[in-house]
């Protein structure tokens, strides 16, 4: 009895966690703590600029890996898990640097607050709810208040950049310094909206005993 033997090459397939989609995602999440080494090695207002730069270009790629994923079918669970965390790890930190050189100003540390707070809350939520957290699915709100966060974070950045100038640059303080503030506290209201949202969903599985 003869013996058929393909002659077909093997196919091989790159890792998923090794797609570009996911590979932007974790560029991102690094890019969190690299807002902080800007400050810790430039001066101002260089490390303003380069902060500036590093947070948008992160920012992008949030909208750049969910499109590659969904248009080149390698959405993965490693990138849904990670590319949450890095949002929130991008934001939470980026927060913490401008809340700390506006001197804890009370109309950045207000919302700055409130976005924090419901950043921890929900990911407790998720964490708690274990196999039933794909209930807690993200919503276009969720989305537009994510865009609203970093708009407002890239234009206090820009803020801290143009203080350091005179001339044009004072009224480019100016506008930047309100623009970012109207920007922050519609993205806290959009964050508080979101995150009760996602509380309500999750009441039917928080009146059972403790698993």
């Amino acid at each position: 009895m003869g013996v058929l033997v393909s002659c077909a090459k093997p196919v091989y397939y790159a890792p998923i966690m090794l797609s570009l989609p996911n590979i932007l995602t974790i560029l991102r999440l690094a890019a969190a703590p690299g807002v902080v080494i800007m400050f810790l090695y430039f001066h101002r207002p260089a490390a303003d600029w380069f902060a500036l730069i590093l947070f948008v270009t992160a920012a992008l790629t949030d909208f750049l890996d969910g499109y590659l994923a969904r248009k080149w079918k390698q959405e993965s669970k490693l990138g849904a898990m990670l590319d949450p965390i890095a949002d929130k790890a991008m934001v939470v930190i980026a927060l913490l640097v401008i809340t700390g050189f506006s001197g804890m100003d009370p109309y950045i540390l207000l919302p700055a607050t409130v976005i924090m707070f419901r950043e921890v809350f929900v990911s407790g939520l998720r964490e708690f709810l274990g196999d039933t957290a794909g209930t807690l699915k993200v919503t276009q709100l969720a989305k537009w208040k994510t865009t609203a966060q970093m708009v407002a974070i890239a234009i206090l950045f820009a803020k801290g950049a143009f203080e350091h100038y005179h001339g044009v640059a004072a009224l480019s303080t100016f506008v930047a310094w309100w623009l970012g503030i109207i920007a922050l506290w519609i993205a806290a209201g959009l964050t508080l909206v979101t995150g009760w949202d996602y509380f309500r969903k999750a009441q039917p599985y928080l009146g059972g005993p403790v698993p």
